[in-house]
């Protein structure tokens, strides 16, 4: 298995990842709109992947903008590695699994050849140990986002994706040749919403975190831009 490739210097207006998380490719375009160049990289989830977004993020990627495909597939080992090799077609920049082994070893695999980075998933920032209780598990989350890192690292993902309170830890994991993705990010005095394990852009990237992916407090702003604007000045304040 080749190792995970090391992340390359990333420009502070690189790192910010803003989340299209609209009801339709018009609202998105016109949230781009609105953003114009002082964003460079978006992120499609569920909502806006399933009313028109895959089609719009060949589009964006075609544009010269990089895009993040949060899909988190999880599912027998030849369905996953046919999605990733779809994805990769796209020019998506990172894609999203879930961290089970065999999903990951799937998605590495298939995306050999291609650009495209694969992100694993370790425990959605929604979750708390007591909502991994719930769910069956018998570690917490602190335990559980490290034994998933582990794994990733081992089979060659190329990033981890969790809640900026493990950003730190994980560094200690898996040092710097690994992307480290960090949604739950607020800026100070926005809400948290479903959030729980959440953390200000600033304080993030002073914890080791790569990108930071921030929807609601800049699509749900009066003025989006400046939003994203003052989150990359925090950004490069941060990087020193």
């Amino acid at each position: 298995m080749q190792p995970a490739r090391t992340a390359a210097k990333i420009a502070p207006k690189d790192r910010l990842i803003v989340a299209l998380d609209l009801p339709s490719v018009t609202a998105a375009e016109a949230m781009i709109d609105r953003l114009g160049d002082s964003v460079t990289f978006y992120k499609i989830g569920y909502q806006l992947g399933y009313a028109g977004g895959l089609a719009m993020a060949k589009q964006l990627a075609g544009s010269g903008k990089k895009v993040f495909l949060d899909l988190k597939l999880h599912d027998i080992g030849n369905t996953v590695a046919r999605g990733v090799e779809s994805v990769a077609a796209l020019g998506a920049t990172f894609l999203t699994v879930h961290a089970y082994p065999q999903t990951m070893k799937a998605a590495v695999e298939a995306r050999a050849g291609s650009s495209l980075k694969i992100l694993a998933v370790t425990v959605l920032t929604s979750y708390d140990d007591n909502d991994l209780q719930a769910a069956g598990y018998g570690l917490g989350v602190a335990a559980l986002v490290e034994a998933r890192a582990r794994q990733a690292q081992a089979l060659g993902v190329d990033g981890i994706v969790s809640s900026p309170e493990e950003a730190t830890a994980l560094r200690g994991i898996i040092g710097r040749e690994m992307n480290l993705v960090t949604p739950g990010i607020r800026p100070a005095g926005s809400a948290t919403g479903d959030q729980k394990r959440i953390m200000t852009p600033g304080r993030a990237i002073a914890a080791g975190a790569d990108y930071l992916v921030v929807g609601r407090p800049i699509v749900e702003a009066a003025d989006p831009k400046a939003v994203a604007e003052a989150i990359h000045a925090e950004i490069a304040q941060a990087l020193g």
